[in-house]
């Protein structure tokens, strides 16, 4: 009943959007060092992504004049934890994107690989 009340009252309710492709970009880029170019700041810098990325010294040839690059440390630790938990999860043979057609049996499998290496640290 209030469900189908709602659907009535927001029906015809529209969000304005600006004109033109919505923009599908994220805000910010959290990468490894490796990724350290100038090239990938400047594509950065001229889209509006701020870049999370250390500074690579093996890059500098030259100290490098003007303001530091700053890292956010806690973003960065963020990308840790993903990454750990993907390569733990990626560790059960199954879980391989290319042996699941659907994305919801893939997340099926994820999931039940996640039960069972709970279950292994729990138990």
């Amino acid at each position: 009943m209030i469900l189908h009340f709602i659907y009535l009252h927001f029906k015809n309710f529209n969000i304005k959007r600006p004109i033109g492709r919505p923009v599908n970009r994220p805000s910010k880029v959290t990468d490894d060092a490796m990724y350290d170019t100038a090239k990938i700041r400047k594509y950065n810098r001229r889209r509006g992504i701020k870049s999370n990325i250390p500074v690579n010294k093996r890059n500098r040839k030259k100290k490098k004049r003007g303001r530091s690059i700053k890292v956010d440390q806690e973003e960065y630790k963020k990308k840790s934890i993903v990454e750990r938990f993907f390569s733990w999860i990626e560790s059960c043979k199954k879980v391989f994107p290319r042996y699941e057609i659907k994305e919801t049996s893939y997340l099926g499998v994820v999931m039940v690989a996640v039960i069972i290496r709970v279950n292994e640290l729990l138990g």
